[in-house]
């Protein structure tokens, strides 16, 4: 846009300026050529007039010459004298010029210019009063000495439309950075509020349209911040309203007479009930705050977490993970989730003594990574079930909300079968240095519910 707007100004001052410039130039020239056809004239007729007297006088012959030579000098227009019988005193012209017919003319008493076919411009004066006849002056004029001083006007008029150019590209170029300057600031409040900083507002600058889009644009924005608002409210409170019915699910699972069924319906309400702490949680979570969790210890306390239940099938388990910090953009509850999900899966759909790993590491570009391995028979037909359609009796949630967790931070999702098992793979981008408080380990998880 701001090179456009440089192209067209460009354009647009280089024809103006051509239209007034060229007629000026041709001006010049002309003002040239009449200044020093008027300096010629003056000089012709004072010749003239100096020499009327003498020229009057019989055997005056030698003053003429001495005027006629004090009138011509280096750089001067040639002044000579052409007499009645055709004698010139002065520079030599033209062969013949004494009998041409604009000296014929100016024998007759007029004074006048001409301009012979070799250029230049002679102008003739009558001397009146001669003894013999009527005496002639000629000036003669060269192309040089008529458009003397027409290059220099030539050369400040082309400094005059440079300058306008150059100063019409400033302007232009300011008022460019000024639209530009506004736009690329309006598109970036638009990327904050597409990155869910609903807090983002533009301000209204520029020219009249933008001014209109950035006003717009902020009630757009305040309208989907209210909408949203509204929207999570709701949800929290749909919510927060099962938590009655799920306090009435465990006291009727405490009075049930067999302790270990109302021991395993209390664990399924506790599960139940987290989740929906969650949900409430989530809610009311700023959308602009930005997630942020410890890769390595989640994994760590994951799979501590799943040990015992691993050890109870007989399942040998490795975990492998940095010692320092691995921070991911993910809220550390999805996290935990991803990884139960995974966990879960080995758990629920390998043979017992089936063993599994769960590693953590750097890649070289520096994105995270989380790997579940286990030496299972992998998935059927090669392939990650999609969500709905696990052939090994399960819904597909599992793999459905790692693959959730993974895209929705901007990461990749692989599950694949190898030779020696089944391998999934979460990649996630290395988070913001800032992280946002709260972030990390979480605490109580949540008991697994298969």
């Amino acid at each position: 846009m701001r090179r456009s707007l440089l192209l067209l100004t460009a354009a647009t001052t280089a024809l103006v300026l051509t239209a007034l410039l060229v007629p000026l130039t041709l001006l010049t020239r002309t003002h040239a050529a009449d200044r020093a056809t008027a300096e010629a004239t003056a000089r012709a007729q004072w010749v003239a007039h100096a020499l009327g007297p003498a020229l009057a006088t019989a055997g005056e012959r030698e003053t003429a010459e001495q005027t006629v030579e004090s009138v011509n000098g280096t750089d001067l227009p040639r002044t000579s004298l052409i007499l009645a019988d055709d004698t010139v005193i002065g520079p030599r012209v033209e062969q013949g010029a004494a009998t041409t017919a604009p000296v014929r003319l100016a024998r007759t008493g007029r004074a006048f210019t001409y301009e012979p076919a070799s250029g230049g411009r002679l102008v003739l004066v009558p001397v009146q009063g001669a003894k013999n006849g009527t005496a002639v002056v000629q000036v003669t004029l060269t192309e040089r000495q008529l458009y003397a001083g027409t290059l220099a006007s030539w050369l400040v008029l082309a400094g005059i439309g440079v300058g306008l150019v150059l100063l019409g590209l400033l302007l232009a170029d300011r008022l460019g950075a000024r639209l530009v300057g506004a736009t690329r600031r309006l598109a970036g409040t638009a990327d904050r509020l597409a990155a869910g900083d609903l807090t983002a507002r533009a301000t209204e600058e520029g020219p009249p349209e933008l001014r209109l889009i950035a006003g717009e644009l902020n009630r757009l924005a305040a309208r989907i911040d209210g909408l949203l608002t509204a929207e999570r409210e709701n949800a929290a409170d749909l919510a927060h309203r099962l938590r009655t019915p799920l306090a009435a699910l465990r006291l009727d699972a405490e009075t049930l007479r067999d302790p270990d069924e109302a021991d395993r319906i209390a664990a399924d309400v506790a599960a139940l009930e987290h989740s929906v702490d969650d949900v409430i949680r989530k809610a009311r979570r700023p959308l602009r705050e930005a997630p942020r969790a410890d890769l390595a210890a989640v994994a760590r306390e994951r799979a501590a977490f799943w040990a015992p239940l691993a050890e109870d099938q007989n399942r040998a388990t490795g975990t492998t993970t940095p010692a320092h910090e691995v921070p991911v953009p993910v809220p550390a509850d999805e996290l935990t989730a991803a990884l139960d999900a995974l966990i879960g899966n080995v758990l629920d759909h390998t043979p017992h003594g089936t063993p599994f790993t769960v590693t953590v590491r750097r890649t070289a570009s520096g994105e995270a990574e989380l790997t579940v391995a286990d030496e299972g028979p992998g998935f059927p037909d090669t392939a990650s079930p999609d969500r709905g359609t696990s052939g090994a009796g399960s819904t597909g949630l599992g793999l459905d909300i790692a693959r959730r967790t993974a895209q929705e931070a901007n990461g990749r999702f692989e599950a694949v079968t190898l030779a020696d098992g089944a391998r999934v793979t979460l990649t996630f981008p290395p988070a913001p240095e800032t992280g946002t408080p709260g972030a990390g380990t979480p605490s109580a998880p949540p008991a697994p519910t298969c």
